[in-house]
């Protein structure tokens, strides 16, 4: 019996390192650094090209000088103005040949087609609306980090459906589920709107979440962090360009290749990196 048991430890030992997973980021490419203050990619995996929202000014400036911009997926710049005249452009989502763009104090509507401006949807109370995420039925997510709320856009018509958080930045929905980053941590909120906390923590400049697959997400931190986040609260970071004074806001994700974009902010670039 004692000879069993010493080889049912030892095999334990000796299989412990392959089952345990580890996740690295490794650099493709990078932009010239033409962008303007570059906040948050969207990947468009039926164009298969990326969207940029170009700040182009403060933060929280209302001067107009914000932009989209489009990039290929070989890292070369299409058009660094696509579609102007924005405020502060932050998170961006696409549904049904619209995009739809967090803008301060409204959601800006795009036609996609016609790279046009097609109308501005305002939310009453806001302050700095900053990401965005649209689910299967079309509902837009919406959050306000400096008031702390996160609304929704049904029909046009908005509401609030989270309040009280701590400083919400990225949505992310997932069938029923809303998930949502809030100041290092991050949230899973049900279907009957019941706050999970699924991982505590992180850098509180929480800024970009994707999925990369069930119960597990990478996260990026506007600092210049980005972990890997498993639903049971592990987490591993997979980049820290905090030194070099690189951040890393609101990232985009192509799923099916397994690549990372990441904006730079006052760097004016985006960076590719594949994850393995």
């Amino acid at each position: 019996m004692k000879y069993i048991i010493t080889l049912l430890a030892i095999a334990l030992v000796t299989t412990a390192p392959s089952m345990a997973q580890s996740h690295s980021l490794a650099r493709i490419w990078q932009t010239e650094p033409l962008l303007k203050t570059p906040e948050s990619v969207l990947f468009d995996e039926k164009a298969q090209l990326l969207y940029v929202s170009n700040i182009d000014g403060a933060p929280d400036g209302k001067d107009g000088q914000g932009s989209i911009g489009k990039v290929g997926l070989d890292g070369k710049i299409i058009e660094v103005e696509w579609v102007k005249g924005l405020n502060a452009p932050k998170g961006m989502g696409i549904y049904k040949g619209k995009m739809y763009v967090a803008d301060l104090t409204e959601v800006v509507v795009i036609d996609i087609a016609k790279a046009q401006i097609e109308k501005k949807i305002p939310v009453a109370g806001s302050v700095f609306l900053n990401d965005i995420t649209i689910d299967k039925k079309g509902i837009v997510y919406v959050s306000d980090t400096r008031i702390n709320k996160v609304y929704g856009i049904e029909n046009g018509n908005v509401f609030t459906l989270l309040q009280g958080l701590q400083g919400p930045n990225g949505l992310l929905a997932v069938g029923k589920e809303l998930y949502v980053l809030d100041k290092g941590s991050l949230l899973r909120m049900t279907e009957s709107r019941n706050l999970d906390k699924l991982a505590e923590g992180m850098d509180p400049s929480t800024d970009g979440i994707e999925m990369v697959k069930t119960n597990e997400y990478i996260v990026s931190c506007w600092s210049g962090i980005i972990y890997y986040v498993e639903a049971n609260g592990n987490k591993t970071t997979l980049l820290d360009t905090r030194k070099e004074s690189v951040n890393t806001a609101d990232i985009g994700y192509d799923a099916k290749k397994k690549i990372l974009y990441v904006p730079t902010f006052f760097k004016n670039h985006i960076a590719a990196y594949q994850l393995k």
